[in-house]
């Protein structure tokens, strides 16, 4: 996951000052997308609606999309008014998908068990490499290393922290535990 990391790291690097000064927070992820990738974040309703999505089992829902054609990324309406977090978090998976994944061309289908911050059943198979790749090249987009140990040091509130970094609890504890 270094090497995941390191690509995070490299597209902040590559963020214009205008765009964002790389100290700022929460990281404009969904600008990154747009402006560096010509990714247009979409929130639709019924993401089944999408071109080639496979078919769903009831209790099954998808959190995300990309479809690198259309040079969209969807995020699932209703997860994310319920949950600002989660939908940052989702929009960072998908590009993550995108920047480590897209030489592939196909959509990319994210069920909501394979987001991360989702995973709190350890009874679950492990998830497939592109998915955990995804979720570090999410992790360390929205939360940054440096920036982490920085605002860690200076203030140990957890739920401030999770604030400031607009993250949900599970994703900045998964985070703090990799990056402290």
């Amino acid at each position: 996951m270094e090497e995941v990391e390191a690509h995070a790291e490299g597209v902040l690097a590559s963020v214009p000052s205008w765009l964002w000064d790389g100290e700022s927070l929460p990281v404009p992820v969904e600008d990154i997308a747009d402006t560096l990738f010509g990714l247009l974040v979409r929130e639709v309703g019924d993401l089944s609606a999408a071109p080639g999505v496979p078919s769903l089992h009831e209790a099954q829902s998808l959190s995300g999309l990309l479809l690198p054609d259309r040079g969209e990324i969807w995020v699932n309406a209703n997860e994310a008014q319920q949950w600002p977090t989660r939908r940052r978090f989702t929009i960072g998976h998908e590009l993550g998908h995108f920047c480590l994944h897209h030489q592939r061309g196909a959509a990319v289908w994210c069920r909501t068990g394979c987001i991360e911050e989702e995973r709190r059943n350890t009874s679950l198979p492990p998830l497939p490499i592109e998915e955990e790749e995804a979720n570090a090249f999410a992790a360390a987009i929205l939360m940054p290393a440096s920036l982490i140990r920085r605002h860690y040091s200076r203030e140990m509130d957890f739920h401030a922290l999770c604030r400031r970094f607009g993250a949900s609890g599970s994703a900045m504890g998964k985070r703090l535990h990799r990056v402290i």
